[in-house]
């Protein structure tokens, strides 16, 4: 379980990363992967930098539960990409997949391991 933990968040990060930093800076990469600036696409960016800070921090103090529900608002918005995008085909989509399925082995672990523990608070 601890290994998939640090692979999932190892992922975001690495992923994460280049993309955020060809994001601040404006790079034609991103204009080319995700078209040209718009407030959606300024959105993303403080989405992608947000699960980029969390993972961070999960890495380095992984709490089951927080762990939990970032994977798993990732695995829902990865998931439904396609069908928001209109395409299984575009890149990020299918790279948004490969790493939603990551993820899911991931939480499976999780809850296998650690049940309805999971949420006790306290």
């Amino acid at each position: 379980m601890h290994t998939l933990i640090t692979i999932s968040l190892a992922v975001n990060i690495f992923v994460l990363i280049p993309i955020v930093i060809l994001m601040l800076i404006k790079s034609p990469l991103i204009d080319h992967a995700w078209g040209t600036f718009t407030a959606a696409r300024g959105i993303l960016l403080s989405m992608y930098g947000t699960i980029l800070v969390l993972s961070c921090a999960l890495i380095v103090m992984p709490i089951p539960a927080f762990v939990a529900a970032l994977l798993l608002m990732q695995v829902i918005y990865k998931f439904t990409t396609p069908f928001t995008v209109g395409s299984f085909t575009n890149p990020i989509v299918m790279s948004n997949l490969v790493i939603a399925a990551l993820h899911v082995g991931t939480l499976v672990a999780l809850f296998s391991a650690l049940g309805e523990t999971l949420f006790i608070v306290g």
